[in-house]
């Protein structure tokens, strides 16, 4: 009787002891799952990705684009590079895209995460259609910033002088010298990162970053003085006083002063 207590106790304390386990495996597997979704907000996708929530719900994580890029620069994600598990990725600081203009990656894409017609132009390939991301500069610690000569980025840019552009500034200063400061066109930049490979600073003074983290947006809280619609956001956020009861500009200065009205 007391061995058989004995053993209903152990199996008692083993089966806890597993569940315990189980119940801390599951709370790692579940925060490193949390991580890797925010941080796909700042993963760069290969040319022709679908918007990043759609391209999660529609990548199938075969791995066809990584092995077609001849130049390595495609990854799949694997535990502990803090992204969504089996998607492609890409860090230009390593290896760039090199904007191959033949965008081998994207047809052999089956499940259209990658999309064909994001990098076309009349039913042809085009590579300089790609929107993986928009270079960024950090003017306090790029080299040319400081009056130092350099374009090391600007000469590797595959679209020089569209992409990029040196804007000359003279040295106040000196009197003598000049600026040639380094400066993307957003609207021209592709995101193949050959700037911030070829960047000479020990951490990248120019980087890539998704397009809708590195330009952003206008705040819905924003009161756009050419749009009625939002004329009426200010009535309705002030309640019984309307716009006509006081001046425009009163009325936005007193919702700006209320502060996050919009936001409801």
């Amino acid at each position: 009787m007391k061995t058989q207590t004995i053993s209903e106790r152990r199996k008692f304390f083993l089966t806890v002891a597993r569940a315990t386990g189980l119940a801390a495996l599951g709370g790692l597997v579940w925060s490193a799952y949390v991580d890797e979704v925010t941080a796909s907000e700042l993963t760069l996708r290969p040319p022709g990705a679908l918007p990043e929530k759609d391209f999660l719900s529609t990548c199938i994580k075969c791995g066809m684009c990584v092995e077609a890029c001849p130049f390595d620069t495609l990854k799949l994600a694997k535990p502990g590079d803090n992204k969504p598990l089996g998607t492609p990725y890409f860090e230009p600081r390593e290896i760039p895209c090199y904007m191959c203009p033949d965008i081998p990656c994207v047809p052999v894409c089956p499940s259209e995460a990658l999309d064909i017609k994001l990098v076309s132009t009349n039913n042809r390939l085009d590579i300089n259609k790609a929107d993986m991301g928009v270079a960024v500069v950090d003017a306090k610690n790029c080299i040319a910033f400081w009056g130092i000569q350099c374009d090391a980025c600007y000469r590797a840019c595959p679209l020089m002088d569209e992409a990029i552009k040196l804007e000359y500034e003279q040295n106040s200063r000196t009197g003598k010298h000049a600026f040639l400061k380094p400066v993307v066109d957003s609207d021209f930049c592709t995101g193949c990162g050959l700037c911030e490979r070829a960047c000479v600073t020990e951490k990248a003074a120019i980087f890539v970053l998704p397009r809708e983290v590195a330009l952003g947006k206008v705040g819905d809280h924003y009161i756009k003085g050419w749009d009625k619609a939002d004329d009426k956001r200010v009535q309705d956020a002030m309640g019984e006083e309307t716009v006509t009861d006081l001046s425009r500009e009163k009325a936005i200065d007193t919702l700006n002063d209320m502060g996050g009205l919009l936001d409801d």
